[in-house]
């Protein structure tokens, strides 16, 4: 299928939407929480049965979408657009509802915050993922060699790294009313560019009967999704962790934790343009191999800190974000690829990044499940100061990455490269 070169306007455009959609995770994920136990005083253990159902939830409905979108990639891009607006509209109204429960009788009892909170919550995370997979999708029916994907998705990832700068200071900053302003003008906003963007090329409806289930049929599908949850546990295992590391292993400044993640998402934001020059020369999947490379290195070097090592840490943070630059850049691209390679573009990319972004989801689930009943285990609890538990917190937070990254990286070059390597002429 023949791809129209990607000119800079058209991946801000598209890109753009990528903005509001990583602005507003971080709060549901982070803010949402403390916000219902400090200012309703919702018992931690029924805020936690409310987020893990509504999570589930979310993973589960995300092959069922795609394969919605699909359906609608069918009938016309003004489906997909007209689909993705009222989804927008869902998700700015459960965003805002969500921190703003209406002051009622009903809902300020802690049975109805509760009723509340999981109807809103499901209904936002609904709306996100069907803006999500139609907006994924969209990028990956424009198609492209592997430099122009990598750009395709360079352009969607490097906003939605400016998003999530912004979602972690404003906050904090301006307060809960501004964030949820700012979120919808951004919404807005990305929703009118995404309409200018250029549209994917029409295909012919699928004729294979059950489209949900089609990516599990390609071997290429089923050894990148290994890769990728892999590599995605890996990850997410320090985001679990982190400001848990950085209070008790480093016993850094209170207030430390903001400007260290500032660090790391903003040397991930530059990272991307130095990583589309390197996929030129060097492919998307090496790419990947070299960027899992340099976080086993960032990670290691972490492993020897102690308390007050504030500032070394602070460079394990700016080489891990450059690493962070090619998990966000190289795999959807390279997910991309794979619909294209195996015959589906045009016809199952929603089925893709459905099961796709179940694995992401999923992977969030296994690091906190994997991670937080290890450390307990151990002896490990918040603010403790005893050498073991500190010693097993740093086993968890680096090295056990260290581990998963380079069993990802060694699956990466024996499913990934050497199969592309033999098939080259």
């Amino acid at each position: 299928m023949h791809a129209t070169p990607l000119t800079r306007r058209d991946g801000l455009a598209y890109g753009l939407l990528g903005l509001p959609l990583a602005f507003v995770a971080l709060p549901l994920y982070v803010v949402l929480p403390h916000h219902y136990a400090s200012a309703f005083g919702m018992p931690l253990a029924t805020l936690g049965a409310v987020l893990l159902g509504a999570r589930l939830l979310d993973a589960i409905s995300d092959p069922l979408i795609g394969r919605w979108m699909d359906r609608l990639f069918a009938r016309s891009a003004r489906a997909v657009l007209a689909w993705g607006g009222v989804a927008a509209l869902l998700l700015a109204l459960g965003f805002a509802l969500l921190f703003f429960p209406p002051n009622h009788a009903s809902v300020r009892t802690p049975s109805g915050l509760v009723l509340w909170a999981s109807g809103l919550l499901v209904l936002t995370y609904a709306a996100y993922s069907v803006l999500s997979v139609a907006h994924q999708s969209w990028g990956a029916r424009l198609g492209g060699d592997e430099v122009q994907r990598s750009r395709i998705v360079g352009w969607r990832e490097g906003a939605g790294l400016v998003g999530v700068v912004a979602a972690s200071v404003l906050p904090l900053t301006l307060g809960l009313g501004a964030m949820v302003g700012i979120f919808w003008a951004t919404l807005l906003v990305g929703w009118l560019a995404w309409r200018r963007a250029s549209a994917p090329p029409r295909a012919a409806t699928p004729t294979t009967p059950v489209v949900l289930w089609l990516p599990w049929q390609r071997p290429a599908f089923r050894r990148l999704l290994a890769v990728f949850v892999l590599n995605g546990i890996a990850s997410a295992l320090p985001a679990t962790l982190v400001l848990f590391f950085i209070q008790d292993r480093l016993q850094a400044a209170p207030g430390s934790e903001a400007a260290l993640l500032a660090i790391y998402f903003f040397c991930a934001a530059l990272s991307i343009p130095l990583w589309l020059r390197v996929v030129r020369r060097t492919g998307l999947a090496r790419t990947w191999l070299l960027g899992m490379l340099l976080s086993v290195l960032a990670f290691s070097a972490a492993f020897v800190l102690g308390a007050g090592d504030t500032l070394a840490f602070a460079v394990v943070c700016a080489v891990s974000g450059l690493a962070l630059g090619t998990d966000l850049a190289v795999p959807s691209a390279l997910l991309a690829g794979t619909v294209a390679d195996s015959g589906d573009q045009g016809a199952a990319e929603g089925a893709y990044f459905g099961w796709w972004n179940f694995a992401t989801k999923l992977n969030l689930a296994l690091a906190a499940g994997l991670a937080l009943p290890l450390l307990a285990l151990v002896g490990y609890v918040p603010g403790s100061r005893e050498p073991t538990a500190l010693l097993w917190l740093s086993v968890t937070y680096c090295l056990l990455p260290c581990a998963l990254k380079l069993i990802a990286a060694c699956a990466l070059y024996m499913g990934v490269i050497r199969p592309k390597h033999q098939e080259s002429p």
